[in-house]
């Protein structure tokens, strides 16, 4: 053997555990690659369900915000019914502290001074009989 030919199968060695060394890599990546794709498989099996039942949530809670919308929309119905008993409550007392003050004028003070002239007229005919007697 020549020093060339020594020289080749040293070459030829060396390539073929440069490339046995790069397929241990390349194999790993090979396992790699099939665990993830497994997993993106199971990923997308796993996600329909969910988003099925996502949809259904979404109908529901839909159907609930609907509702809560005619609740509203009743309970500012009431709101402006309140207001408006009240607006009324308002005036029938403002129309019965008038009316108070009508009575009170109209009856009120001439029946007191008629309780006063009662209770002089009561004094002076005790203090007379007083006298008298």
């Amino acid at each position: 053997m020549t020093v060339g030919e020594i020289a080749g199968l040293i070459a030829a060695i060396a390539f073929v555990f440069l490339v046995g060394m790069c397929a241990i890599p390349l194999f790993k990546l090979g396992k790699v690659l099939d665990e993830l794709s497994t997993a993106v498989r199971d990923v997308g099996a796993n996600t329909t369900p969910i988003l099925t039942e996502l949809k259904d949530t979404v109908s529901v809670t839909n159907a609930e915000i609907a509702k809560i919308g005619d609740v509203t929309a009743e309970v500012e119905k009431v709101t402006a019914d309140v207001a408006k008993v009240s607006a009324h409550a308002s005036t029938v007392v403002e129309n019965t502290a008038t009316l108070s003050k009508v009575v009170t004028a109209a009856v009120g003070r001439p029946l007191v001074g008629v309780a006063s002239s009662a209770h002089a007229l009561r004094t002076a005919i005790s203090a007379k009989r007083e006298r008298d007697k």
